[in-house]
Parts: C-alpha cells; sequence; structure tokens
C-alpha cells in the first residue's frame, strides 16, 4: 500500500520551474535541464489526473522541457550571426517575465492589505461654516469707481445732447435762457425716487428734455446722495449705476 503525499500546489508549469529552481538555487540564465527536467516529472508523476486541463499545461511544458534536453545533447546550433544558439533562451524568457509578474502581484496583495488598515471619513462642515459668506466692502470695491462711472455716465448723456440739436435750425430763432433751479430739480428727482424705487442713473439722465437739466440733475442727485434721500450703488465692478430710493412712503 502506497503512502499519500500531499503536493504543493501551483499556479501553472512556470510556477513549478521557478520552485524548482529557486529549491535548488540554480542560476536561471544556466538551467542544467537534465536535472530541472527529472525532478519536474517526478512532480507530474505523482499529480491528481482528474483535472485533465491542468494536467494538460504541466504536460506541454514536460514535453517542451523533454525537447529542450534533446537539443541539449545534440550539436549546437548557429545563427546567421555565427553565434551558438542556447535551446534554453525562450524558457528563460518566458521564466524571467513570469517572475516579474509573480512579484508584481505580490506587491499588490501587500498594498491591498495595507490599504484595508486605513479608515476614510467623509469631511463634515458645520452649517455655521456653510452658510457663512465674507462679508464685502462696498467701500472698498466701489473706491475710485462709483464717481468715474457718474461722470462717465454724464459726459455720454451731454454728448447724445449735443447730437440732438439740428445745426441748422439751431442758427434761426431767438435764444432764450433756461432757468433750472436746482431746489425744483431735487423735488423733482425724490419724486421720481418715490415713484421707481429703484432705477438706473443713466436712465434719470436722458428723461432729461436738455443739456441744463441733465446737469442740474446730476447736481440734484449728488445732494440727495448727501442727505441720504438716495443711495447709488454699482452691483459690479464696471456695471451700470443704480440708485436706490430711501425716502419713505
Amino acid at each position: 500500500m502506497g503512502i499519500p503525499v500531499k503536493l504543493e500546489v501551483f499556479e501553472g508549469p512556470l510556477d513549478l520551474l521557478l520552485h524548482l529552481i529557486d529549491k535548488n538555487k540554480i542560476d536561471i540564465y544556466d538551467i542544467p535541464i537534465v536535472e530541472i527536467t527529472n525532478q519536474y516529472m517526478e512532480y507530474i508523476r505523482g499529480m491528481q489526473k482528474e483535472d485533465l486541463n491542468v494536467m494538460s499545461e504541466f504536460l506541454v511544458m514536460a514535453a517542451t522541457l523533454l525537447d529542450i534536453k534533446c537539443k541539449m545533447l545534440l550539436p549546437k546550433e548557429v545563427n546567421e550571426e555565427g553565434e551558438e544558439e542556447d535551446p534554453r533562451k525562450e524558457l528563460v524568457e518566458q521564466l524571467l517575465q513570469y517572475k516579474m509578474y509573480k512579484y508584481m502581484a505580490y506587491e499588490l496583495k501587500d498594498r491591498q492589505s495595507d490599504a484595508e488598515q486605513v479608515l476614510f471619513k467623509q469631511p463634515t462642515v458645520p452649517e455655521e461654516v456653510l452658510a457663512y459668506t465674507e462679508p464685502v466692502d462696498l467701500d472698498a470695491l466701489l473706491d475710485g469707481l462709483t464717481l468715474f462711472k457718474l461722470n462717465q455716465i454724464f459726459q455720454d448723456v451731454m454728448k447724445r445732447q449735443d447730437n440732438k440739436i439740428d445745426p441748422v435750425r439751431s442758427k434761426f430763432g431767438k435764444i432764450e435762457k433756461e432757468e433750472v433751479p436746482l431746489p425744483s430739480k431735487m423735488t423733482y428727482v425724490e419724486n421720481y425716487a418715490r415713484e421707481h424705487r429703484h432705477f438706473s442713473f443713466r436712465q434719470l439722465l436722458e428723461e432729461q428734455s436738455s443739456k441744463m437739466h441733465v446737469v442740474v440733475t446730476f447736481l440734484a442727485i449728488l445732494e440727495l446722495m448727501k442727505t441720504g434721500a438716495i443711495r447709488v450703488a454699482q452691483e459690479e465692478t464696471f456695471g451700470e449705476i443704480m440708485i436706490d430710493s430711501l425716502i419713505e412712503e
């Protein structure tokens, strides 16, 4: 009665060959093919024969080893460069490539094991922090821009008033001085602000009938800004200047 022997499990014929090479401490570039073939054949004789698919892979490698063994006994072939060809060359390349992938698999497995010991936590931000918005200093934002923009719009409107003048008809008729009192214009702007509440600086000036009305309206706006009756704001840099009424209805 035979004694049952438990054989090591290998992933394939190349894995078995690497095991035999490491076990015998053999140089992979100088494999003693006869010795390795004998040990390889001894192993596959002890393998279970139920799994024909696995056995077929090992048998194909066994045939390859026997073929190399036969070639080693014959005179060595010479290639076109006059160098002797080693029958083991292709097998050595396969073993080196398999060994590289095997070590890479070990490295990835170690990294996976290390990653399993790391815990990740989703970031939690308090609602007070999420709701916080950095205050905007409107004075700093509009510093040097508001008056410049006001003057720019003023000059633009004045230019449009000049373009409305008929160069021919303006030479005829009696020219009279137009009186536009500042207090009355301030009252006009206050009433306009009460009615519209939120309007643009350009819109107000464009509704004026003459250059003198534009000038006095501009002065009235400055005066009402000083008294706090209206507020001038620019929502974005170089954007439209808007006027808000602060007058209680």
